[in-house]
């Protein structure tokens, strides 16, 4: 059991030190970004470590602010969801039933129909005894009529059948559409609460989104790649933390004092060793709620 554990920790240890070196191979540490051209030939603004910090801390607070927003509307999108799939189940299983219950009506009309066929010709068949030659002209039609008898037997049980699986298929449509009520109910209450807290929300989301995108032009396309993936990794969306009390703001791991002294210069972008968030100091955000206000 101690083994199983021991091997399932390390693993977990394995996967966090790829996810560093991933972001450390993709994070750059030169002081000044050069001059660049984009694709319309245009010089791209030179930017210093620090800006691009600022940046980043500035677009971490702003993509924060849109997750407290997704947070807001709960799992009211993912419920309405869910909903809308049940529904479609639910009317797809009674599309089923009657079409089900269409089938075995026409077999019933079917076997009404040889019923009447056989009773036709038990008909004949005893007219047909009437003036028989011999006897084996009679015990032939007395087979037939035999024969004909068996098989509105059967045709009856069939029509019992059919009949008994009509009304059990009716039932389970019957069920199915009071189920099917129920949830529409459901989805048009969830519905018209997921509309409301989304036009209350969906403007102020839109203006953070172009704020993002705004932000994300400050900042080298492969660093806004890793800083992107470091938030998918980290379960609450923290890609860029600050420094408390010398540990991560993220894991809450210490720092090493040599990593503290650079993070502090601003000339390199430094990432935490255990879980790769990227470390700012009090002065970087000093500037961006300055700015802000």
């Amino acid at each position: 059991m101690a083994t199983t554990k021991s091997k399932s920790k390390t693993a977990k240890d394995d996967e966090i030190n790829e996810e560093v070196v991933q972001a450390e191979e993709v994070i750059v540490n030169e002081e000044v970004h050069p001059i660049q051209t984009d694709d319309d030939g245009e010089e791209k603004i030179e930017v210093t470590i620090e800006k691009k910090l600022i940046a980043l801390f500035t677009l971490q607070q702003i993509d924060s602010q849109i997750d407290k927003i997704k947070i807001i509307r709960g799992e009211l999108p993912l419920e309405v969801q869910d909903l809308e799939d049940e529904i479609a189940g639910l009317q797809h299983r009674v599309d089923n039933h009657l079409l089900e219950v269409e089938e075995m009506d026409k077999l019933v009309s079917e076997k009404k129909i040889a019923m009447k066929d056989s009773q036709a010709l038990i008909k004949k068949y005893e007219e047909q005894q009437m003036n028989v030659r011999n006897n084996r002209e009679y015990d032939s039609l007395t087979k037939e009529i035999e024969y004909q008898g068996l098989e509105i037997q059967l045709s009856e049980k069939r029509i019992r059948e059919f009949s008994t699986a009509i009304d059990n298929k009716r039932e389970a449509i019957s069920s199915a559409e009071e189920v099917l009520k129920d949830k529409n109910s459901d989805w048009q209450v969830k519905q018209a609460e997921l509309k409301d807290i989304v036009e209350e929300t969906e403007k102020e989301e839109l203006a953070l989104i172009a704020k993002s995108e705004e932000n994300q032009k400050y900042i080298e396309d492969r660093l806004v790649t890793a800083y992107k993936r470091i938030r998918k990794n980290a379960r609450n969306g923290l890609a860029v933390v600050l420094i408390e009390r010398g540990a991560c703001g993220g894991c809450f791991n210490k720092i090493p004092p040599q990593h503290q002294l650079e993070i502090n210069m601003h000339k390199k972008i430094i990432v935490c060793e255990y879980c790769g968030r990227i470390l700012v100091d009090e002065a970087i955000a000093a500037i961006v709620n300055g700015t802000s206000n």
